[in-house]
């Protein structure tokens, strides 16, 4: 999942890669940090995600996730380091969704000495950032990219360990489950869109690839942006051509808006999306146009989860006001997985918790969270869903 402004250079990337020393992290033999109890040290933890703009609600939700699994921690008040306790500490930040802006946080985490970082929500951040991160030895684990690449291109620490980590699914996945689903459900002829962003084409192209090899028709392949509000022009070519299926590579906002603009100009296609537009907030901006989408997620949904309903109640109990959007239970393994490489390394440097990282394996609120050596988590599912009566319904799931 991702939505992202122009990528920065590659030049200016590696340059701000190669400008990061490897950060000094509280050592287990530290001194006390100011205000702990005696014998205390905190460490901080990263968190980057859009927290401003369109996409600032999947931001918010998987920040939020990540400061459960914290407070848990903390409250719990057993985690011990090097013979030390540890109290976390959530450094949450904003990167609009925005590559640039990506960097500018990912600079500032490692200037904090953040030992790991949650992060980032979308792959055409998390990419780049990842260049900062690994050349400053800090291992970065991703709640909700899905890129392929941000795995198979991610850069090693100085020590030679794998800095780039997710605990959902990929777009390979994602792309083939969406495509054999519509044409198991007789989509013969269909018409691609996307938002020209990183997530959005790639993942088009997955699902293109899927539908032509199994022998579907794609009628048109658009590209727009990722700030398209008007579709009209697009929409208005694909209703003379009479698709049976429209998918979307793209984001909930932009994606409610096409779903408004079908049912206005009376197309009977039936919209269908990835990850990035699975959410309530989908549902809510689309309204009535809404009823019938098809969407995916990179996992099981948290109504699907062993200890989803108790993850829920936390949730709105801790935030007043809000639900779950998609992502926050990814975001809460993801620290837990940093833990368990803190615990397992005994150690709060970030190039050990890094190594430690390939050996993680423990039952999570998503369910079995161990990595392969990319990486990408082993197992990942993906969840076919259909909003009926303004709900999200599983209709299927893809191993």
């Amino acid at each position: 999942m991702q939505k992202m402004w122009k990528l920065l250079p590659l030049a200016a990337v590696v340059a701000l890669a190669a400008c990061n020393k490897p950060a000094d992290a509280p050592k287990a033999d530290a001194k006390p940090a100011d205000g702990a109890a005696g014998g205390e040290i905190v460490v901080k933890i990263g968190s980057g995600a859009p927290k401003s703009g369109g996409i600032a609600h999947l931001g918010q939700d998987n920040e939020m996730g990540a400061q459960l699994a914290v407070n848990e921690i903390n409250a719990k008040g057993d985690l011990m380091i090097g013979g030390k306790k540890v109290k976390l500490e959530l450094m949450g930040e904003d990167d609009a969704g925005d590559p640039k802006q990506g960097a500018t946080v990912a600079q500032k985490m490692v200037d904090a000495k953040v030992v790991a970082v949650v992060g980032h929500l979308n792959s055409g951040v998390s990419m780049p950032a990842n260049a900062i991160y690994g050349a400053a030895g800090i291992v970065q684990v991703s709640p909700s990219s899905t890129n392929p690449d941000y795995t198979l291109k991610g850069v090693k620490t100085p020590g030679g360990s794998v800095s780039s980590y997710r605990v959902v699914a990929n777009d390979i996945q994602q792309g083939s489950a969406i495509g054999k689903y519509v044409m198991e459900k007789g989509g013969k002829n269909i018409a691609i869109l996307d938002d020209a962003t990183q997530y959005g084409k790639g993942l088009a192209d997955y699902v293109e690839k899927t539908l032509k090899d199994g022998g579907s028709k794609v009628t048109s392949r658009e590209a727009l942006t990722d700030k398209t509000t008007d579709f009209k022009g697009v929409l208005a070519k694909l209703k003379a051509e009479n698709p049976d299926y429209i998918f979307w590579g793209g984001m909930d906002d932009t994606g409610a808006a096409l779903s408004k603009q079908m049912k206005e100009l009376g197309l009977k296609a039936k919209l269908v999306s990835g990850d990035g537009a699975c959410t309530a907030k989908f549902i809510e901006l689309a309204g009535d146009s809404a009823e019938g989408v098809i969407c995916t997620q990179a996992g099981a949904p948290v109504s699907k989860m062993a200890k989803g309903a108790e993850f829920q109640a936390n949730y709105e109990k801790t935030f007043p006001g809000k639900k779950v959007e998609i992502y926050s239970p990814f975001a809460y393994d993801a620290v837990y997985a940093i833990v368990a490489a803190m615990k397992a390394a005994d150690s709060v440097e970030p190039e050990k918790i890094a190594k430690a990282m390939a050996g993680v394996s423990f039952d999570g609120l998503i369910g079995k969270v161990a990595f392969d050596e990319k990486g990408d988590i082993k197992g990942g599912v993906i969840t076919v869903q259909e909003i009926k009566n303004k709900k999200l319904e599983v209709v299927a799931t893809v191993m």
